[in-house]
């Protein structure tokens, strides 16, 4: 009985030097994970996300992407930011259409029906989502390919997978040992 006890006692402490090894160098990261996760939980509460305009007037036909593409453009370019575009989010029942950019979280909201620019603002859930995932550096560094987010998402996954392992075995240890002292 006292032998298993030590037998015990001896895997509990191993388990709790690879818990602190892997949870100190890992433990920025968790935190930012954590961080990054809640205000994306939050994101409509806290307003990251610019609020879809509605188009003053649906009566008109609706314009082609071309010249909703080439305002979106002509308007950001007067700001003097990049005009490559990511994507443009065309949602005809609200008569917007909302334009995203390569280099940079501005969106620009246009209307479907005018072609008038309803809003610029910038997408800070974005922001948020790309240092969560990892890919912030992959955007900084102007990687194609996404080497740092595949890096970051499965070091910190590797990190809490064992960390809750771990964790779980020196909850578990300390009353299998008190078990065999009673």
């Amino acid at each position: 009985m006292k032998q298993k006890r030590k037998q015990l006692a001896k895997t509990s402490r191993t388990y709790r030097k690879l818990h602190r090894y892997v949870a100190i160098p890992l433990v920025f990261f968790m935190f930012l994970l954590g961080a990054t996760g809640l205000l994306l939980t939050w994101k409509e509460q806290f307003q990251f996300k610019p609020k879809t305009h509605a188009s003053s007037s649906n009566t008109l036909s609706l314009i082609s992407l071309d010249i909703i593409r080439d305002n979106a453009i002509k308007h950001i370019e007067s700001l003097n930011l990049s005009p490559e575009i990511n994507r443009i989010d065309y949602r005809p029942n609200k008569g917007v259409t909302k334009v995203r950019f390569e280099n940079h979280f501005t969106e620009i909201q246009i209307d479907c029906y005018t072609g008038e620019v309803l809003s610029v603002k910038q997408r800070t859930a974005d922001i948020i989502e790309m240092i969560h995932d990892g890919s912030i550096m992959d955007f900084l560094f102007k990687n194609q390919s996404t080497p740092f987010k595949l890096f970051y998402s499965t070091i910190t996954s590797l990190g809490l997978m064992l960390l809750s392992f771990s964790g779980f075995w020196l909850w578990l240890k300390p009353k299998q040992i008190k078990r065999l002292k009673d």
